[in-house]
């Protein structure tokens, strides 16, 4: 059963090492593959959140079941709505892994909502440390060739290929840690920080949050990490409790913007170079290119997209919308058009269109509001910010995101004594003193 609303609850040892599990499998984002077109995606996940779906059964309620059975049939008729239904049996395939993202997510949230705040913050921080120690050791001790051998055996494609690119802009090869590449390590650390910040109880814990990403400047170069200042504010308006005025709403977002302005300008001088002159495939794959593809498909089907893992349906699109790009070198190589397409947030209208990726919005808004969680505003934001580092729409990772911080505004709201449907908190963030 779920807990009351003022109850400190606790994992036990069992459900934190299954939280553990699932949070690196979300990290490492390994995939077993069930058929030779039929992968697992992030495979340790999704094992650890079926056993944390069958510890958690007792607090699955029909509203939730209701709810997230009407999300299915909404992307279910949006596959079936799709252009083409010679591309079917691929979208059918998409619409599995999205059905198998969602419920390990929603185990996920049902584990989160009964934890206690402490307990987690230790976890999340820890995983900071553990990547930030990590990286440092890759880069000074010599861990990269028990990373790169691992990885060998890890991942069977999409190995980054990139170092020399690495040392030429930031005077290094970027630690991998395990993981594919390099962003994959700035993401999940960029995900763990902030969620230790949301969740966390201290009051310092604004200036530890910046110096968390700070270290991760240093550590893990990357502009991945720069995402975490936007995320803050978000978390001060729809989440904290204590929040009270607009004035110091508003001046933390404006003194967070130039810091990430400062940084972008400085840190990651030569690389804003790059991608000014169009010589940058890495950002035009992650946001250029998936931006003015999602405008295109808007346009042209705008009904339901290209469906779900729909890439090979567009492709000629795509090649057409990039090659029209000035920001676009015909020397880059796409070996699939799935891998120059890396921005979850796009490929939400790139695969739904505008009516079924707006009917999708609401359905998984009313979702949220069907679980308890205090702001759907606020789920979404965060879903879009750290979707301009991620790709992989129907992948595990994307609805981690999306429901992690659905669970952990639930919790917040709870240990505040809240109740979960209590109207939105004053605008304004804690670490500002309020007008009187």
């Amino acid at each position: 059963m779920m807990r009351h609303p003022t109850e400190d609850g606790r994992l036990d040892l069992v459900d934190m090492v299954l939280l553990s599990v699932f949070l690196i499998g979300i990290y490492l984002g390994v995939e077993i593959r069930i058929t030779p077109t039929v992968p697992l995606p992030a495979a340790p996940a999704g094992i650890a959140g079926l056993i944390l779906l069958w510890r958690r059964r007792n607090a699955i309620q029909p509203l939730h079941l209701a709810g997230l059975s009407g999300v299915i049939v909404i992307y279910m008729a949006a596959t079936l709505s799709a252009s083409d239904a010679g591309f079917l049996g691929k979208r059918f395939t998409g619409l599995v892994q999205l059905i198998y993202s969602l419920v390990i997510g929603y185990a996920l949230f049902l584990t989160v909502v009964e934890a206690g705040r402490r307990q987690l913050a230790g976890l999340f921080f820890g995983f900071c440390i553990i990547i930030l120690v990590g990286c440092l050791l890759e880069t000074y001790a010599g861990l990269r060739p028990v990373s790169d051998a691992v990885r060998v055996m890890l991942y069977d494609y999409g190995v980054y290929e990139s170092d020399l690119r690495d040392q030429l802009l930031y005077g290094r090869i970027r630690p991998k840690l395990f993981t594919s590449e390099p962003s994959a390590v700035t993401f999940g650390y960029t995900f763990f920080s902030f969620s230790w910040f949301m969740i966390s109880q201290r009051r310092s814990k604004l200036l530890i949050f910046l110096l968390l990403l700070a270290a991760g400047l240093a550590a893990m170069p990357g502009p991945t990490l720069l995402l975490a200042l936007p995320l803050v504010v978000p978390c001060y308006l729809f989440v904290d409790p204590n929040t009270r005025n607009r004035a110091g709403i508003l001046l933390l977002a404006v003194l967070l913007l130039l810091v990430a302005v400062i940084l972008g300008m400085t840190v990651y001088a030569e690389r804003l170079s790059d991608i000014l002159a169009g010589e940058d495939p890495s950002f035009f794959y992650r946001v250029i290119g998936p931006a003015l593809v999602g405008l295109k498909v808007l346009k042209t089907y705008p009904w339901a997209g290209a469906g779900l893992t729909g890439e090979p349906f567009i492709a000629d699109l795509v090649m057409t919308v990039f090659v029209k790009s000035s920001q676009y070198s015909a020397a880059w190589r796409i070996d699939k058009i799935s891998s120059a397409l890396t921005n979850y947030f796009w490929l939400h209208w790139i695969y739904l269109g505008a009516i079924w990726g707006g009917i999708a919005i609401v359905g998984l808004s009313v979702w949220l509001r069907l679980l308890g969680v205090p702001s759907f505003l606020f789920c979404w934001a965060v879903w879009a910010v750290l979707g301009q580092a991620s790709g992989a729409y129907v992948g595990p990772k994307t609805w981690t995101v999306f429901l992690l911080a659905a669970g952990l505004s639930v919790l917040v709201r709870r240990m505040a004594n809240i109740a979960p449907n209590a109207a939105a908190p004053q605008w304004a963030p804690s670490v500002f003193p309020a007008t009187r």
